[in-house]
């Protein structure tokens, strides 16, 4: 088996996941998708870059270059602060590394715009990391989907609740900075727009209202310094969809005793779904075409035991039973990119759908600074820009077992 050589830039929490994922992989899949070597890892200072290579056993280096533009690198690990991805990605596009970039794609919408422009000639597999589309319950959402079980869909609600930003002393951070491209749209909504996607298709239109509920917050260096926030807190979407389907998308950091909860559900003529990152075990499952008499029948939500039931070449480790966790997410998403990588063959979430929710996520702001409904583009359009670059259906390369 040939050993693929990896780079990781950048190397705060989202680094290390990426890099814990190669680390489960003999555990999670059954053959490996291909044989890895950690090489080299960046980050902005020598000390963290020889903290980051001592835990890794690589090499530590200070410019990303060293990796994008590297002979001995094959795959490239995007996962600094969004500011900073434009440029890594544009050097590791030119030099056909195969990507895996943590999401938003970057910053803001022009930055999208250059990304999409280098994808024409891009000749090497990359994917985003949205990784709830990889657990087996929004797996098992996308089969009910697509067999029809729901019916014509109405309405949906996808929320994503956290409370870091509750508090009037938190710090202001990079992720609390417009100009780094931060804001909880980017940060937390991005994920609810590719799920609504991955399972409903393409958005129609959006209405969006953002709330600041702190307008200035202490530096991060000094707590008696106070620094302006321009980037939002909280937001709420309205969103129509192309198939008919309208509904709400909220995401917020003032969600005082949220966690990380991520709550999706969707209502159709025929039935309903819902789902809680909060208990990843189960999908809930509504069949509206079932018997209610005699005294209810047999109508009522059923909750689907999903777990770790991954379809192979992914195990069950550690037991099918066993309560499934964020981190075995994202392992998942990595093995989807790396299995990519080892066929040859294209993946989804793709960076054309790196630039499509990016598109969004523009839209959205703009809505939220003109009160005024905006229209979202078809992916398609964004396919046909990219020359063809890695087009697939919304669907997952697999099927998870039932």
């Amino acid at each position: 088996m040939r050993e693929y050589r990896v780079g990781i830039i950048g190397f705060g929490m989202i680094g290390k996941v990426h890099a814990y994922g190669y680390a489960a992989l003999p555990f999670t899949s059954d053959p490996v998708p291909l044989r890895a070597r950690m090489v080299r890892v960046a980050t902005s200072r020598p000390e963290t870059a020889q903290q980051a290579a001592q835990l890794l056993g690589c090499e530590g280096v200070t410019d990303f270059r060293q990796i994008t533009e590297a002979p001995d690198i094959d795959i490239v690990h995007i996962c600094t602060p969004n500011h900073l991805h434009r440029e890594a990605l544009l050097s590791a596009i030119v030099h056909n590394k195969h990507i895996y970039c943590d999401k938003p794609l970057v910053a803001n919408w022009p930055e999208a715009e250059q990304i999409l422009a280098a994808l024409p000639g891009y000749r090497a597999i990359g994917q985003m990391t949205f990784h709830n589309r990889f657990f087996p319950a929004t797996m098992r959402a996308k089969q009910l989907m697509e067999e029809g079980r729901l019916g014509r869909i109405l309405q949906f609600r996808a929320l994503y609740l956290h409370s870091s930003c509750a508090r009037p002393e938190t710090p202001l951070r990079w992720k609390q900075s417009a100009q780094a491209g931060g804001g909880v749209t980017a940060d937390l909504a991005s994920h609810l727009v590719d799920l609504v996607w991955y399972l409903l298709g393409d958005f129609q239109e959006v209405f969006a209202h953002p709330q600041i509920a702190f307008p200035e917050r202490p530096a991060p260096d000094d707590p008696k310094r106070m620094l302006p926030v321009d980037a939002e807190e909280a937001v709420w979407i309205l969103a129509r969809m192309r198939n008919g389907a309208e509904g709400l998308i909220e995401a917020s950091k003032l969600a005082t005793g949220a966690e990380d909860e991520l709550r999706l559900e969707i209502h159709g003529t025929d039935g309903a779904i819902r789902f809680s990152l909060m208990d990843p075990h189960h999908l809930g499952f509504y069949d509206a075409t079932g018997p209610e008499q005699p005294c209810g029948g047999q109508r009522g939500w059923t909750l689907i035991d999903c777990g770790h039931r991954y379809p192979a070449p992914a195990t069950e480790f550690p037991a099918r039973k066993a309560a499934i966790g964020w981190q075995r997410a994202h392992g998942e998403c990595l093995a989807n990119f790396l299995r990519g990588v080892a066929s040859g063959q294209p993946v989804q979430p793709d960076l054309v759908q790196g630039i499509y929710v990016q598109h969004l996520v523009d839209r959205v702001l703009q809505s939220a600074n003109t009160g005024q409904w905006t229209p979202i583009r078809p992916r398609q359009e964004f396919e046909s820009a990219a020359g063809g670059f890695q087009i697939l259906a919304a669907s997952s390369p697999r099927t998870p077992q039932t």
